[in-house]
């Protein structure tokens, strides 16, 4: 069975930093490109930074200098630290997987979303 279990959001003053993690099981991690999407009401959910198997790096123009995604595949485990933080900021964050499964086909799954609020 896949998850992809998101923890860190919260609630964070304009200029604040967190650190969102995204734990993942049942896939292959190391052959799996992973993503973090954000996703406000009303709107659709859009990409704020991406790291492939191979860790190359790519980051929406909204976030570029101000938010950095990493991943630890001894830990199967991605995540996006967040600094400089802006209310335009605020959303719910969700993982993404794209690779191999275990047992299974190559895949996409999603996490479940952890709440960032940005306000004084």
């Amino acid at each position: 069975q896949v998850q992809l279990v998101e923890s860190g959001g919260g609630l964070v003053q304009p200029g604040g930093s967190l650190r969102l993690s995204c734990a993942a099981s049942g896939i292959i991690f190391s052959t799996n490109d992973m993503a973090w999407y954000r996703q406000t009401p009303g709107k659709q959910r859009e990409v704020v930074a991406t790291i492939t198997s191979a860790s190359n790096r790519d980051y929406a123009d909204s976030v570029k200098g101000r938010f950095t995604i990493s991943r630890d595949n001894a830990k199967n485990t991605v995540y996006l630290q967040m600094n400089s933080l802006k209310p335009e900021d605020t959303a719910v964050y969700y993982c993404k997987s794209d690779g191999w499964v275990v047992g299974g086909p190559r895949r996409i799954y999603w996490g479940q979303g952890t709440q960032v609020t940005v306000s004084s």
